[in-house]
């Protein structure tokens, strides 16, 4: 997918987001000139997003006439215009497989990667800087990168979840807790977007990762203990690489949605004591899956050992 192709599908996302925010009901007519004017694009962008959220069925096209909003806002507000993946996020998700596999030594170099996967030079720097900004790798001597040190087995990740059950859900109960309402909303209506996506898949595991995270380290900052937070935020860190490539269980995906959802509506509801042992219970449970043994579900999706697709 070209640069064009990908920035429609952004478009037609911020158009979704302009459109929720505005409150507009459906029937409103969604003129291409007024919302080029709102986005600071030109009226062709506009209408190529316009088309993409009609097939997707969020608006509907009236010949002559224009877009009409189709659905309403409650509606919207679960629906996403999913980027397919571009070349780069490819390359990204090879060199992050091929690393928990072993196929990759501790240090590589642009060249290695570049023949590895039939890529161009400047596509692997960019590739290798987004590692980077996610703590993957580090820029070595001279030319190569150096994978950083990760949770890399079963043992260090079962001790990683002792670790979180001591600091976790203590940290709801501590007397500075305070939840921000508006990133307890936005947590929630992600999760249930994903919660609802028709199409799990492992190609969205750093997506899945990143909401994982994100939750856990949003409670971990309204303890307003900055000691707690980079706690969950290293621990964060070090397991994104075994965890990457263990969202194929879409029971399971599902089910850490479920779970992180009661525990945003303990939270902003004020019942912490009960958001704490729902935090330890969600815990304990993915601590138990990414322990059990390999299996294959009925649906085809196979949950491996340590798949327990998010914590």
């Amino acid at each position: 997918m070209n640069a064009a192709q990908q920035a429609r599908y952004q478009l037609a996302n911020q158009i979704l987001d302009l459109v929720i925010e505005s409150r507009f009901e459906p029937g409103h007519h969604l003129r291409e000139q007024q919302l080029a004017a709102m986005l600071g694009v030109s009226r062709t962008p506009v209408r190529s997003a316009l088309a993409l959220l009609a097939e997707r069925g969020a608006l509907e096209s009236v010949r002559n006439k224009g877009y009409f909003l189709r659905l309403p806002a409650d509606q919207l507000t679960r629906m996403e215009v999913e980027t397919p993946p571009s070349a780069a996020q490819r390359v990204y998700a090879r060199i992050m497989q091929d690393r928990i596999a072993g196929a990759l030594t501790e240090e590589v170099s642009i060249t290695e990667l570049a023949r590895n996967y039939d890529a161009d030079r400047a596509m692997v720097r960019n590739v290798l800087a987004e590692l980077e900004r996610d703590g993957l790798v580090n820029r070595g001597p001279g030319r190569n990168w150096t994978f950083l040190p990760t949770m890399e087995d079963m043992e260090t990740q079962q001790a990683s979840y002792e670790y979180r059950l001591l600091l976790e859900p203590q940290g709801i109960l501590l007397p500075g807790f305070r939840a921000d309402k508006a990133a307890l909303d936005r947590l929630r209506l992600q999760h249930l977007y994903v919660h609802d996506h028709p199409n799990l898949n492992a190609g969205m595991g750093k997506q899945l990762f990143e909401l994982d995270a994100t939750f856990h380290e949003t409670i971990a900052e309204f303890s307003r203990n900055p000691f707690l937070l980079q706690a969950i935020q290293h621990q964060n860190r070090l397991r994104r690489l075994l965890e990457f490539a263990t969202y194929s269980n879409r029971a399971r995906i599902r089910a850490w949605c479920r779970e992180h959802v009661k525990i945003i509506d303990a939270v902003a509801t004020g019942q912490l004591e009960s958001a704490s042992r729902l935090m330890a219970a969600h815990l304990r449970g993915a601590q138990g899956a990414s322990a059990a043994p390999a299996t294959s579900g009925a649906s085809g999706t196979s949950a491996t050992s340590g798949a327990s697709g998010g914590k």
